[in-house]
């Protein structure tokens, strides 16, 4: 699926699109810094129904959302130096935890991640945002 949006104001319909189509809970979102991967993130809890603030965990590595199906799990490898690192933190204890996990920066553990997953892509262009899902 291709989205494409011009603001934020279209990101609650995109959200649900994507979450009505997902078949696994690992989710890898791709995109430079600043494309709004994070903010996509905030958009998919807030039709998930979690009332939590969203952030990003860049510092944190992992942030735990509650939904009313369940807990969450946010991602973001940016800041990792190994993957040996993220398995220190216990990452695979979170992808097989049956959990959701949103995973920013999914390029630093590619070795960790199962095999099944949907992978998001956002690209800006200077009119838009373009989202692939798959």
């Amino acid at each position: 699926m291709t989205f494409k949006i011009k603001d934020i104001s279209g990101l609650p319909e995109v959200a649900k699109a994507i979450l009505n189509n997902l078949t696994h809970k690992i989710v890898l979102f791709e995109g430079d810094l600043g494309a709004g991967k994070t903010t996509l993130i905030k958009a998919m809890l807030k039709e998930m129904g979690s009332a939590d603030e969203v952030s990003s965990p860049t510092f944190s590595i992992v942030n735990e959302y509650e939904t009313p199906n369940g807990k969450l799990y946010h991602f973001d490898f940016y800041r990792i130096k190994s993957e040996e690192e993220a398995l220190d933190f216990g990452t695979d204890e979170y992808i097989d935890s049956g959990n959701y996990c949103f995973i920013e920066w999914p390029d630093r553990i590619e070795n960790i991640l199962p095999e099944k997953y949907h992978r998001i892509k956002i690209m800006a262009d200077p009119d838009a945002r373009n989202i692939f899902f798959d």
